[in-house]
């Protein structure tokens, strides 16, 4: 599964006090754990605004892309700080986080996308606001799908995010998640699944439970990818058994790597 590193996130106390200080040391010793643990992106996410997101997300890529060999996940919704971190990264090719069927968000951030080559995680959200279902979420699913095509991005570079919400204000709604995965995977089969599954626990009890159910539930359907913590030793193991499972790991050899490195020891 590709992971993506989700703990470098201004929106969290820890992480923002440490971009105000500037504490080089706290954000790149959080990257290199996530890249050691397994994640395949490291998202730098600076959780201000204005001006002010600008400098900070360029002094977030501009430390971590110095530790770090896996690519990061550019993730802001100003056009402006992720053009100038695009300016200084030289990593491998990133994730533009995100981008939605809003026409604005499209306007401003599609030439970014299409300028630097980069993937792009899309968002199931339009100037309806939040997706109402699994066919709501489908539908504007697709039709971002076409405008990201039709504007020369290949399907592979392509992350679909169906919106996850917390099931906690209505029961419905992980299985709308779970079948919009199934309906945009049966019709866009080369572009990739995604998404901040945590979400879905928010406001229960035993998060952790929930989300590793979630995970495994969400493979099953044809998710690919995670927002995730990579540091949690029991969700990636439970991803890698999921894998196997749902028929995506050939003669289990991931699976039985990860036994051999102890990483299902849990």
């Amino acid at each position: 599964m590709i992971v993506i590193g989700e703990l470098i996130n201004g929106t969290r106390k820890p992480i923002a006090a440490a971009i105000a200080s500037r504490d080089v040391e706290y954000i790149t010793s959080l990257a290199c754990q996530q890249e050691a643990a397994g994640a395949s992106y490291v998202d730098v996410n600076a959780g201000t605004g204005g001006d002010k997101e600008i400098d900070d997300l360029e002094w977030l890529v501009s430390i971590v892309q110095e530790v770090i060999s896996v690519p990061l996940s550019l993730d802001s919704p100003n056009p402006r700080a992720l053009q100038r971190a695009l300016d200084i990264y030289k990593g491998p090719t990133p994730i533009i986080n995100s981008i939605t069927a809003e026409p604005d968000r499209i306007e401003a951030l599609l030439p970014l996308v299409v300028s630097s080559g980069s993937s792009v995680i899309a968002l199931c959200l339009s100037e309806k606001g939040m997706p109402s279902d699994a066919e709501d979420r489908i539908n504007v699913g697709s039709g971002l799908v076409g405008q990201l095509i039709g504007a020369g991005i290949a399907a592979d570079r392509i992350f679909i995010d169906p919106v996850v919400v917390p099931l906690g204000t209505d029961h419905r709604a992980g299985g709308w998640v779970l079948d919009a995965i199934a309906g945009i995977h049966a019709a866009f089969p080369e572009c990739h699944l995604t998404g901040g599954l945590s979400n879905v626990s928010y406001g229960l009890p035993q998060r952790a439970l929930l989300n590793r159910i979630f995970v495994a539930m969400a493979i099953a359907h044809g998710l690919d990818s995670a927002i995730i913590d990579p540091m949690d030793k029991a969700m990636m193991a439970t991803a890698v058994a999921a894998e196997a499972l749902a028929g995506r790991d050939e003669w289990c050899m991931n699976y039985l790597q990860a036994h051999r490195d102890g990483r299902l020891e849990i």
